[in-house]
């Protein structure tokens, strides 16, 4: 695998000729920017841009109006290796807020696809009924300590909608979710996406995640999808990192509130 090809192929498909990830999505292309405009409950924000210091402020104001006179919040999903190099810095100026980074890591899914390992006492899930969708998001606040309503509502959508573009899969020990994740697959696209995978702290350290990747692997091998990616947190780039996964690039998503700032009490 050539990293920086990958990379360039990733940023064409994924980002720049980006589809809707759910229903009620619209993907479009304005000047340099690609955007997604969707429903207050599903993802709303900037997917690629390109960028110079003479166009990014117009660009950046551009978004914060258009995603203001909807009342949205929305994210600039802002990657180390976009234009212009200070990107961030006017993100920051112009009032988002970054949220932890992540690493961009892709491997090829012929080479992760191997049997998955259980621990004892765990089986795997797969969901495809939206009623079972209250399994995943169990899973996602036992591990991450979030509410999931959002979550929930979006992969019901998904699974009633598109079922033939995603996967989810809940690990049980017993009838407990103890760890979720879905992979979802980009027709016409050589890339499948891996998200979530986050355990129970009970759980941790037993092999769940790298099960988990080693699962939905061998499905995208199987339907034909040469790639994976993910935007790893520092907890999960290690492990991926000895499934042979690879750093391309950093993600940071800037976040832009457009609800009025209240003023600090005396």
């Amino acid at each position: 695998m050539d990293p920086a090809n990958v990379l360039r192929a990733l940023d064409v498909q994924l980002r720049e000729h980006a589809r809707p990830d759910g229903p009620g999505g619209q993907v479009e292309r304005v000047g340099e920017v690609v955007r997604q405009t969707a429903p207050p409950h599903g993802w709303n924000g900037v997917l690629w841009s390109r960028l110079t210091e003479d166009t990014a402020d117009a660009a950046i104001a551009a978004q914060v109006r258009h995603f203001a006179s909807l009342g949205r919040e929305f994210e600039w999903k802002l990657y180390s290796h976009d234009t212009p190099a200070d990107l961030g810095d006017r993100l920051r100026a112009a009032g988002f807020v970054p949220e932890p980074a992540e690493t961009l890591m892709v491997a090829e899914a012929g080479t992760v696809a191997t049997e998955p390992a259980l621990p004892e006492g765990i089986r795997l899930h797969t969901v495809t009924d939206p009623a079972e969708v209250h399994l995943v998001a169990t899973a996602h606040e036992l591990a991450f300590g979030t509410e999931a309503s959002r979550l929930a509502h979006q992969l019901r959508e998904q699974l009633a909608q598109r079922p033939d573009e995603i996967t989810i899969v809940v690990a049980l020990a017993g009838d407990q979710p103890v760890c979720a994740a879905r992979m979802e697959l980009c027709p016409g696209t050589e890339f499948a996406g891996l998200w979530g995978g986050g355990t129970a702290p009970a759980w941790r350290g037993r092999g769940i995640y790298r099960a988990l990747v080693a699962h939905r692997a061998r499905i995208a091998a199987a339907r034909g999808y040469r790639y994976l990616q993910v935007d790893a947190s520092d907890d999960s780039r290690p492990i991926l990192t000895r499934l042979g996964f690879t750093a391309l690039s950093v993600t940071t998503p800037y976040v832009y509130d457009p609800a009025p700032r209240r003023p600090l009490a005396p």
